[in-house]
Parts: C-alpha cells; sequence; structure tokens
C-alpha cells in the first residue's frame, strides 16, 4: 500500500486546523492539546478499574461477521475490573468499542472538555474504545461519515487511514461499512489482494495524549501495540454528499441488510465476500 506518514503538529489554533485539515479534509495528529484535562494525568487502566470495575463491559473479538449477529452485538460480557486485569496479564482479542462513557459512568466527564476545533461536537456521545496487545478493529467506516477526533490514552496505537476515493481497491463489502476481514492491514498479502498496491493512504503511531482528527468517511484500521484505551468526540458531517450517504446508511442499509440476514442467512454473507472480490477485480 502506499502511505504516507500523518502530518503530526504539537499543537493547533482553531483557524489553522479549519484551514489546512478541516477545509481539504486531510488528517492530523495533535501532540500536545489535551494536557490541561485532569483525563491526561488521570487516565490510564488502573484509573478505568477503580471509577468503573463493576460496570458490565460489552467485548467484541475478530470473529468474521456471522448472519446471526445483531448489528454491533457483542461477543461476551465481562466486569470492567476483570476485563482489565485480561489487558495486563496477557495478549487478548478481546476489545471494548462504542462505550458511551456520560451513561456508565458520569463522573468521567468532569476529566476532560469539549475543545473547540470549529465544528459543533457531539456532546451527547464520547466513546470509550479499548483493546489489548495486538488487538485491533478490522478496516471499516463509521456509519454517519462523521468527522472524528480521537484521543489517546495509555499505550501505543498503530492507525491506517483512508478516503472514501479508495474504495475500489480496498476489497469492500457491498451493503457494508467494511473490507474483507481476512485481510491483515498491518502486513497485508499481496499476492492475495493485489488491487491494495493502488491504496493510497496515511499511517500513524498514537501515544498517550495524542489526539488524531480523521476526516468525514474515512476508512480507519487500529491496532493496539500495547494495552491502551481511546475517546472518540465527533461532529455531524458538512459535505452534503457524506451527509446523504450517513442517512442512506442510517435509514435504509443497515435495515436491508438486517433483511437480508434473516432472509438468506449466512449464503448473504458468503455472496457479499465474493462481490467484494468480483467488484474490486473488475477495477483491476
Amino acid at each position: 500500500m502506499q502511505l504516507q506518514q500523518i502530518d503530526r503538529v504539537k499543537t493547533i489554533t482553531k483557524e489553522d486546523f479549519l484551514e489546512k485539515y478541516f477545509k481539504p479534509q486531510k488528517p492530523v495528529v495533535i501532540e500536545r492539546f489535551i494536557e490541561d484535562w485532569p483525563a491526561f494525568t488521570k487516565w490510564n487502566l488502573d484509573y478505568m478499574a477503580d471509577v468503573a470495575g463493576d460496570k458490565m463491559v460489552p467485548l467484541y473479538d475478530n470473529r468474521p461477521v456471522s448472519h446471526k449477529d445483531g448489528f454491533n452485538e457483542p461477543h461476551a460480557k465481562m466486569k470492567m475490573r476483570d476485563y482489565i486485569e485480561l489487558l495486563k496479564k496477557e495478549p487478548t482479542k478481546y476489545r471494548i468499542f462504542l462505550w458511551n462513557i456520560l451513561k456508565e459512568v458520569p463522573q468521567l466527564q468532569k476529566d476532560f472538555s469539549y475543545p473547540d476545533f470549529g465544528l459543533k461536537l457531539m456532546k451527547g456521545l464520547p466513546m470509550l474504545f479499548f483493546g489489548g496487545k495486538d488487538s485491533y478493529t478490522f478496516m471499516h467506516y463509521d456509519i454517519d461519515l462523521a468527522n472524528i477526533f480521537h484521543f489517546h490514552f495509555e499505550g501505543k496505537k498503530e492507525v491506517i487511514l483512508f478516503d472514501q476515493k479508495q474504495n475500489d481497491y480496498l476489497y469492500k463489502i457491498p451493503h457494508s461499512l467494511i473490507t474483507r476481514e481476512d485481510i491483515d492491514f498491518h502486513n497485508p498479502d499481496f499476492d492475495k489482494w493485489p488491487a491494495l498496491k493502488k491504496a493510497n493512504g496515511y499511517i500513524a503511531n498514537l501515544e498517550h495524549g495524542n489526539v488524531l482528527y480523521m476526516p468525514e468517511g474515512y476508512w480507519h484500521y487500529m491496532r493496539y501495540i500495547t494495552p491502551g484505551f481511546s475517546m472518540s468526540l465527533r461532529a455531524i458531517a458538512r459535505n452534503p454528499k457524506n451527509l446523504a450517504k450517513a442517512v442512506y446508511n442510517i435509514v435504509i442499509m443497515r435495515y436491508f441488510d438486517q433483511m437480508m440476514r434473516k432472509l438468506k442467512g449466512q449464503k448473504w454473507i458468503d455472496w457479499k465476500n465474493e462481490q467484494a472480490i468480483v467488484r474490486t477485480n473488475k477495477v483491476l
């Protein structure tokens, strides 16, 4: 893949962010933007175990999508305290994603503020994501194609991004938000997936306190180099085309996909996986 390093800045003004990154829809890593947050010094795995230890959390692993799975249905549940002990003890594929901290642990909202990037952030949707060493998310983009600000805490995380113009080369699954799940984007097999060599994207490693801006609809793959967690804040898509696509995904696409899973079962999943190859090969 043709990956360039994401721009990195120590800090940035609202005006510079809007002009250099939001308007051209270009990602950036801001290294020292949240050092005045209490979360910068307080948030680590032990702190999360203390304040949310008794909460039951949804866990997800890297198993392929099945027609039996509901939308965002967890693969397991565990108390946060036990999950963090597992993260610290040994590598695990179990991850937490889309965990709403305002709803589950209201006191955590005192540890951060909503930064002014010149975009209206959705204050009801701060989400936490946790993962163990070498766990990863499939390459995907978010259903609402939002502008995302991803704040990383503890440890290191590798991020690979692509914009929507790269769809033809990513083996995108039709009627879905993901690529083929058997692609290892950390170490891709170009003999098996030759179109990936034409994909132009971005790469970066995140460390504690870094903020990653992901523009509207960007594909993202994230691998935890060490155990850690992140928080995402989001702002609604501004581009009319992306807004329309978001509405289609939320109102039509996901319900159509659910209906076809019920009607055709695993045959629907298998057909979509095959079509990802067929459609990409047509482009090649």
